[in-house]
């Protein structure tokens, strides 16, 4: 929403909108003449309709609940209101498009696009769902005949879009509280495919290979019958050395500069979006060198106390296994981005939407239980009310009954939540903080001292 509100304020549009929490996304938005309201409240419709009285459109996300005060209010004023997918898709319509969806992998995948166009001084619009490095924010604003955005699956609405290039990373069922079940997504996902003039897939989903008809497929797994292959022959906690071949012809030798298999998958998306666009791979290459991980995304926050933090979005189980995964590499390989040399991993995870954990609380525990010590949070509820017999301590049950000898503690509040990490942890731990709710701010503001984004060694008490 921040992202499409920059845009259609950088191109003259009137933008008003509210949200509760401060950020330094807000404060871009309100110097760039974004009238911010700190309150979600009826009164900040009134003002507006005082202020305008013609010509106004409501845009709402599907987080808006009926309910929403604002929104009953706009209904009061006959206001048209519109999803936000439809302004998403009219600036889609406007230009060549790159339209980025999937399970995982969305926002990573858009940004490694964004980065290697912006270094090729293609400058392209971008609405990706997370921070860009090379940006320092979630858009960008261009007069040139490309955009990059992110399709999200979770609500269905990715249907209206109609992409020169669509790309689809994965499928697998996780928006229990939309979705009925996987066939349900893999219908919405055929719809879009269908919706693209050109449509590239990933051959490594069975999910895919099954019930996608794909224009063109990429693989790090196969080179036979592959448009784009990227097969890792060395893997580190920092970086991937692979081999890419084209139509199974070998074209060079890459150093990725990101660590994990699913991101090496992103970065071949990537790749194989900006080919299909019409760009030399030599070109691509020197993009290739300057891509980072967009923020929340095996984010590395600093040292604490001789303890390694790392921060990640995932909020899947698929999602959780990736990203042990790379803490595992860096462990087992002592090579990674920082001077320690981590011995264990220690995983704090703030469970999303009760939904989500009632359906997946064994897939979680199986996830987790590839840790040495975790402590598992309250459920972040995304605004879902409370399932009963559905909170952190059935994650935890479920995870003691799995492998019983591992320390396993669910703190009932945040302040227990630091007791225990006083406690518990230990120097040359790696400490991966897990989650897509507010857990990042929980661990930023409770008990680590944040200086310029990046950690300062700190008692936890401060």
């Amino acid at each position: 929403m921040s992202a499409l509100a920059m845009i259609l304020a950088k191109n003259g549009y009137s933008i008003s909108g509210s949200d509760k929490k401060n950020s330094s996304i807000l404060k871009e938005l309100e110097k760039n003449n974004v009238n911010v309201f700190r309150s979600q409240d009826e009164s900040n419709i009134d003002k507006i309709y005082k202020k305008k009285k013609k010509n106004i459109l409501v845009v709402i996300s599907s987080a808006i609940r009926e309910d929403n005060l604002e929104l009953k209010k706009a209904k009061t004023y006959n206001l048209e209101v519109r999803h936000r997918s439809e302004i998403l898709n009219f600036l889609i319509d406007q230009k060549k498009s790159i339209v980025i969806s999937g399970s995982h992998g969305k926002t990573t995948t858009s940004t490694y696009i964004t980065t290697i166009l912006s270094i090729l001084k293609k400058d392209p619009t971008a609405i990706i769902g997370g921070i860009v490095p090379l940006y320092k924010r979630n858009y960008n604003v261009s007069n040139s005949d490309l955009l990059v955005a992110e399709a999200d699956e979770s609500d269905g609405s990715l249907v209206k879009y109609n992409p020169s290039i669509g790309i689809i990373t994965n499928i697998e069922f996780e928006h229990v509280d939309h979705y009925k079940n996987l066939e349900e997504l893999i219908k919405i996902m055929k719809k879009f495919s269908k919706s693209c003039n050109c449509l590239i897939a990933n051959f490594d989903c069975k999910n895919l290979q099954d019930n996608i008809q794909a224009s063109k497929w990429f693989s790090t797994e196969k080179i036979d019958n592959i448009d784009f292959g990227l097969i890792p022959k060395k893997i580190n906690g920092d970086e991937i050395i692979a081999e890419y071949y084209e139509m199974g012809k070998f074209i060079d030798c890459l150093k990725v500069p990101v660590p994990g298999i699913h991101n090496l998958s992103n970065t071949l998306a990537a790749i194989a979006a900006c080919r299909t666009a019409g760009i030399i791979f030599e070109d691509i290459k020197k993009g290739i060198d300057h891509l980072q991980l967009p923020s929340r995304r095996f984010e590395y926050k600093g040292i604490w106390k001789n303890r390694l933090i790392i921060e990640d979005y995932a909020h899947h189980p698929s999602e959780i296994d990736a990203t042990i995964s790379i803490a595992t590499t860096i462990i087992n390989t002592k090579n990674n981005y920082s001077k320690i040399s981590p011995n264990r991993l220690v995983a704090i995870f703030q469970p999303h939407r009760f939904s989500r954990t009632e359906k997946f609380k064994k897939e979680f525990a199986r996830s987790l239980s590839r840790s040495d010590l975790v402590f598992i949070t309250p459920i972040y509820s995304a605004g879902e009310s409370e399932i009963k017999g559905t909170d952190n301590r059935s994650i935890g049950d479920e995870l003691k009954r799995l492998k019983p000898s591992l320390e396993i503690y669910t703190p009932d509040n945040n302040q227990e939540l630091i007791k225990l990490m006083k406690e518990k942890t230990i120097e040359k731990d790696l400490i991966l903080i897990m989650g897509a709710g507010d857990i990042n701010m929980i661990c930023a503001n409770l008990f680590l001292k944040v200086l310029d984004n990046k950690l300062i060694r700190t008692d936890l008490a401060a």
